[in-house]
């Protein structure tokens, strides 16, 4: 009795919870009111600075030793926080992102992991963590030496002043501290060193190897949230002073600008790199790969501390090693300023390394700027670091090694080329423009990659850039949606990674300029929010409301379809009617009318009755014939040309115009198979060979986003009709974008089967061929 008085009790919920959502609007064209934070004194309606913007600063004085013997990093630093916001802090937050490496982190424990029949000794590894890379603090105290109670939360520590730090006051703290630094090639990471057994020696690339101040602001309070190792970094802007000291025979490259040059270069090195800096075509080589070579040969057992200096930077890294070659050219910017665009690479990175690498740097540097802002710091460094690419203020490190024997495929060298225009590009965003990486991903990594494959287009014509195009996203967008997640999710939730924080957002941008927007509306409003963000943190509401306030194109809609949901775009072409005014011309409509009968389909039993019927009986005896038995009704006569004269003089002028146009009435149907609305493009192909385009804004689905319909009036006759010709909304199914329907050829491959290859095992003859001619491009 119980379940028979509860089944209606929930169906009447079920109905009431309907109801409900059925009178909430949901139509795809609401404001986003709900969803973006309400407007304050700190971010305003137009997504700028409010008047009363703050940001706390942390500045560094640090000391590092690297010991190139047992591979760990050893450091003290001394950190000046100054509070700018209007709230008393009881406690403060610090990044010890290290601690992810630790042997009891989350992050291996988070980690799913399974058996199999066979195991490797590498998977066998990987199930238990075997590396202890987890800071090791030695102490944490005050201005005066005196302890500071703190508590380590995993990757996050919290110290408790004395005192609250009250607004506009300074507390200083001092750390100290050391970690073992990880194999990258042996269990990755984005910081840490590649051991080159041939020679004995180490490249190390070094991030993240200080503890950290937290950002507090007045969107997040203190972003604390654990690093597990995806969600990049959030961090404050500061002024760096920091001491590396490393084997003496190693070349340091850094965030920053060396200070103490006559300490650590010769005067030869020195006289060079001001020949770089008046270069503005070709790097100048500051060590050689000859004298890289030389001094890969012996180890020195002295010790040399290079001393950099960097202001308003949110974050510090380095790279160190004796293997290094070092190249450098000057970039000029619009306002006089020079920036040096530097390279250090090992001569594994050779010949692609010196011949691209700094070239690379400069250009993205120009290109960046041209859509941005002036590039503001004095150096722009790229490290060549096998297998990764990463990003730091002034300097990252990038893939991209050629074979042993100096060859590399096309695959290698524009995969090169493309990751030192990100990771360069990674200056403006979220270097500069310091969005929440811990939050959200995309606004660093989509909006870099879109300027990436803008950059990449002005490198050399039909660059094959991997994100940004349109087309390029359709695979990911008609995938699986419980394997797909909105743009608008936290970095450490997303599926699908690389397609939903670079590729997806990269396109919407890409699609925002070049047919929502178009290109001055955009370029105009991406730049103003640029400029209006540098050195500061904004959100992703900040950037919404710019792109509008700045273009005055309202654009709810799009970052509700293309940034909250996973819908995709799909517009089918439906129907298509066609229709003429009928002239009541006898003369012209009773032409027409047997034209249509003539190409009319004829009934069967019409074609066999007059194949098999030799005579029917009139045609045997003529005198059944009369005048109906030729009479054709669509012949005209006297009488039509006289109801045709009275019809022409009832119209006025402007309607006799009308009526001798002749023009051609086309009615389309357009179904939104995909949920997500986007303008409707329609290329009109005519019989004669011409071809028109018509763009229909995305509002024309507001008051129905399923179903639309329009005519279109032409004076010439359509042969074809084809939905978005020129492949620009990233449309999932073209296949139903024509009119009429367009066979597609799909291609099959026949092969005979012959060992574990249909060519008998190891590379086909076309692979082969393929491989011989990239190994002698890349000699050449």
């Amino acid at each position: 009795m119980k379940q028979l008085l509860l089944l209606p009790l929930l169906s009447c919920l079920a109905l009431g919870a309907w109801a409900q959502q059925e009178n909430t609007n949901t139509n795809k064209f609401r404001q986003l009111y709900t969803e973006l934070p309400t407007p304050n004194v700190y971010r305003n309606a137009a997504g700028a600075p409010g008047h009363e913007y703050w940001q706390q600063k942390a500045d560094y004085v640090i000391d590092i030793e690297l010991d190139d013997e047992q591979q760990r990093i050893y450091g003290e630093e001394t950190v000046t926080y100054t509070n700018n916001s209007p709230d008393p802090l009881e406690y403060i937050w610090v990044q010890l992102d290290q601690n992810m490496r630790a042997k009891d982190s989350d992050t291996y424990k988070i980690q799913q992991s399974e058996m199999d029949d066979r195991m490797s000794s590498g998977q066998l590894k990987r199930l238990t963590p075997t590396f202890d890379g987890g800071f090791k603090l030695d102490y944490v105290r005050d201005a005066s030496n005196k302890p500071l109670p703190h508590i380590v939360n995993k990757t996050m520590m919290r110290i408790d002043p004395p005192a609250p730090i009250q607004p506009g006051e300074q507390f200083v703290f001092k750390v100290k501290w050391w970690y073992n630094i990880n194999d990258r090639m042996e269990i990755g990471g984005r910081s840490g060193y590649e051991y080159f057994e041939e020679d004995d020696n180490y490249l190390y690339t070094i991030a993240q190897f200080f503890p950290r101040m937290a950002v507090y602001n007045d969107v997040e309070g203190w972003q604390n949230k654990q690093f597990l190792g995806r969600g990049e970094f959030t961090l404050p802007f500061g002024d760096y002073k920091v001491n590396i000291t490393v084997p003496a025979d190693h070349l340091v490259a850094s965030t920053g600008t060396l200070q103490n040059a006559n300490d650590v270069l010769p005067r030869d090195k020195r006289k060079k790199l001001e020949e770089a800096r008046a270069e503005r075509e070709t790097p100048v080589i500051i060590y050689s790969e000859e004298e890289a070579r030389e001094n890969e040969k012996t180890k020195s057992d002295k010790k040399k501390t290079w001393t950099f200096a960097a202001e308003n930077v949110r974050d510090f890294a380095f790279a160190s090693s004796r293997k290094f070659i070092w190249d450098a050219m000057g970039v000029e910017q619009s306002d006089g300023s020079v920036v040096m665009a530097m390279s250090m690479y090992p001569k594994e990175g050779n010949p692609l390394w010196e011949r691209y690498s700094t070239k690379a740097v400069a250009h993205t540097l120009k290109w960046y700027s041209h859509y941005t802002f002036d590039y503001p710091y004095p150096v722009a460094w790229s490290i060549h670091a096998k297998s990764i690419g990463m990003e730091y203020p002034m300097i990252c490190f990038n893939f991209g090694r050629p074979e042993s024997d100096g060859t590399y495929s096309e695959r290698v060298k524009y995969g090169m080329i493309g990751v030192i225009i990100h990771e360069v590009g990674h200056n403006y965003f979220p270097m500069i423009v310091n969005s929440d990486e811990r939050q959200w991903t995309w606004m660093d990594e989509g909006l870099n990659s879109f300027l990436q494959y803008l950059a990449e287009q002005q490198w050399e014509r039909d660059y094959p850039s991997r994100r940004g195009p349109a087309y390029k996203i359709v695979d990911y967008m008609k995938g699986d949606k419980s394997k797909i997640s909105p743009i608008m999710t936290n970095s450490e939730s997303i599926y699908q990674f690389g397609n939903n924080a670079y590729g997806k957002p990269a396109t919407a941008l890409n699609i925002l300029r070049e047919t929502i927007m178009g290109r001055e509306l955009f370029d105009y409003a991406f730049k103003v929010y640029a400029n209006r963000w540098m050195f500061k943190h904004p959100s992703p509401a900040d950037f919404f409301r710019t792109m509008e306030d700045a273009s005055a194109v309202d654009l709810d809609w799009f970052w509700r379809g293309w940034f909250f949901t996973t819908d995709h775009v799909d517009i089918a072409l439906d129907d298509v009617k066609y229709y003429r005014m009928d002239t009541k011309d006898p003369l012209v409509e009773s032409k027409i009318s047997k034209e249509q009968r003539s190409e009319s389909p004829q009934y069967i039993s019409s074609l066999r009755n007059a194949r098999d019927i030799e005579q029917t009986q009139d045609e045997i005896d003529p005198a059944l014939r009369d005048f109906y038995t030729d009479y054709d009704p669509l012949d005209f006569d006297i009488l039509d040309k006289e109801a045709y004269d009275r019809y022409l003089n009832s119209l006025t002028a402007e309607e006799q115009e009308m009526l001798k146009a002749g023009q051609n009435f086309y009615q389309m149907s357009f179904r939104n198979a995909g949920g997500l609305v986007m303008p409707i493009i329609v290329q009109l192909q005519f019989k004669d060979g011409t071809t028109e385009d018509h763009y229909i804004p995305a509002e024309i689905w507001k008051m129905n986003d399923e179903v639309v319909k329009k005519v279109f009036i032409t004076d010439k006759e359509i042969a074809q009709v084809v939905l978005d010709p020129y492949l620009e909304t990233a449309d999932v199914d073209t296949g139903n974008n024509y009119y009429p329907p367009r066979t597609q050829l799909n291609r099959f491959e026949m092969f005979k089967r012959q060992g574990t290859s249909r060519w008998g095992g190891g590379e086909n003859p076309m692979q082969r061929a393929r491989r011989a001619k990239e190994k002698e491009e890349g000699t050449n």
